[in-house]
Order: structure tokens, then sequence, then C-alpha cells
């Protein structure tokens, strides 16, 4: 049976490892450990932190939370089916289905949507708020809340990241708080060459989400890239303020540190990655 890494779970579910570890010491999932120790999630864990992120943002009571994953990880397969899976809300009640087989279950009003697939041996976890027929992004559907566009960005990335680049503008106008659509918008802008338009994009995120650390860390890669070195050190350093474990930011600075000429700044902040990518496994 497959088992996937904390890296794969930052690339597949965009968690950082603070918060995946926040979940793992709070009861939401249990890992098993690899020969050297290191965490190693399931299939099933997978959804489970996506699920458990939801309804924690969603402020459902951490006891209904783990009611609700308890009864979720007995419906979900070992493996992801080739059909693929959906799990939705309907009302009180959480329904999973596999191909053409339905079931429900009973874990309170969660409100939330997860569509999971697998497409070229790359696992895809998106989240919708309903189950709705889908739309281009020429044509949204009526009265798009941010989610709504925040799923159709996440679809489209693979396909067409003009298309893509749209539907992450649309998720920001929808809610400007929304940290995560301003840190995608950014890194696919960035991924396609636009790098001015990323540095506009992460500074008005910035602006309107406040200080995110994954919003700060992209930026400083960005600066980087652009030739900026002071700017970057700078954005690094605040995403760490926001969050100190954030490893590949201490990894970024070590790495920065080392090219300006500051050896003792470079180990201390080297030194700090390697203790957190060893905490983590």
């Amino acid at each position: 049976m497959r088992s996937y890494g904390m890296r794969d779970v930052q690339r597949i579910l965009r968690l950082p490892p603070a918060t995946t570890r926040n979940l793992i010491k709070a009861g939401f999932v249990k890992p098993a450990r690899g020969a050297r120790r290191e965490y190693r999630f399931s299939f099933q864990d997978l959804i489970v932190l996506r699920t458990a992120r939801a309804l924690i943002e969603a402020h459902i009571p951490p006891q209904r939370i783990r009611r609700s994953l308890e009864s979720l990880r007995q419906e979900l397969p070992e493996s992801m089916p080739l059909s693929g899976l959906s799990i939705s809300a309907l009302g009180d009640q959480v329904v999973v289905r596999d191909g053409e087989t339905h079931r429900r279950v009973d874990s309170g009003q969660l409100l939330l949507g997860l569509d999971v697939s697998i497409t070229n041996g790359v696992l895809r976890v998106v989240e919708h708020a309903r189950e709705a027929p889908a739309a281009s992004a020429a044509e949204p559907p009526a009265q798009a809340t941010a989610r709504d566009w925040f799923a159709e960005a996440l679809e489209l990335e693979a396909r067409d990241p003009q298309a893509a680049l749209t539907a992450w503008r649309h998720a920001v106008e929808a809610d400007p708080h929304n940290s995560a659509a301003w840190t995608n918008w950014g890194r696919l802008l960035h991924e396609q060459g636009q790098t001015q338009q990323a540095a506009d994009v992460y500074r008005r995120g910035l602006v309107q989400a406040g200080p995110d650390p994954l919003l700060l860390f992209n930026q400083g890669v960005l600066l980087e890239d652009l030739g900026n070195p002071a700017a970057a050190l700078t954005a690094y350093r605040t995403a760490l303020e926001e969050d100190p474990d954030l490893a590949d930011c201490h990894y970024n600075l070590a790495r920065l540190y080392e090219s300006l000429g500051k050896p003792q700044h470079a180990i201390r902040h080297l030194g700090q990655y390697r203790r957190l990518i060893s905490d983590s496994r």
C-alpha cells in the first residue's frame, strides 16, 4: 500500500508542515512511522487531514470534529478507487460516493464537499462548498463564492493556467482576506514567468490578508529570483516571526546568508531546518 511523506502532504494538500503537526498533536490523524521514524501517511490520512482543516476553519467544535473524522475514516477505502471518490454534505449527513456506491456517514452538520481523484498518478483533492454543474472560467456559476473560485482555480491550473489565473483573481475579489488564494495566485504568476505581476499580487495580498507565513515565504522566493536578496531576507525573517517552524524558510535563509558571506547566520538557520525536519519524521 502506498504511503506519503510530510513533503507529499505539503505538495498535494497545500498544508504547511506546522499545520500537519498540529493536527497530529490534536489527535485528528495518527500516521505510521517509517524506517527512520519519519511520518508516513496513508491515503485515508490525507483525506482526514484535509477534512480536519476544513472543519476547523468552519469553527466546528473539536469534539464533534473528532467524532466526525472517526466515522468518516470507517467509510473511506484503503486506497484510491479507480472511479475516484467524492465526500459531500447533505444536511446533517455526510455521503461518501465510491463509483456507483453511496454510503452515509453520521457526522453532524458538515459544511464541505471534497472531490478526490487521481490523474496521471497525481492525487488531487478539491474542496467545494456545494455540488454544482461544471462551468467555464468565462461563464462562472451564478453568485459564485470564494470557495467556488478557489476550487475552480485548482482544477484549471494543470490544463488551463491562464483561466486559472482569472479564477484566482475572482477568488481574492470574493474574499480579500483569503491568504491561500493570494499565495496561489502569486505562485502561478511566478511559474508563468509573470514576475512583476506576481510581486504586485504578493504586496496586495499582504495588505489585504495580513502577514501570512506562506505568502511571505513565496514572496521571498520571488524576490530572490528578481535579484533582491535584502528584500528576500526581510520576507523570510518576517515569515518566521509568524511561523518559526517553517522549515523550508530556515533552509532558504541558510542558503541566502551563506551566499551573502554570513556563515554564522547560515549555520544557525541550517541547524533549525535540520531539527524541524528531524522532528517531523
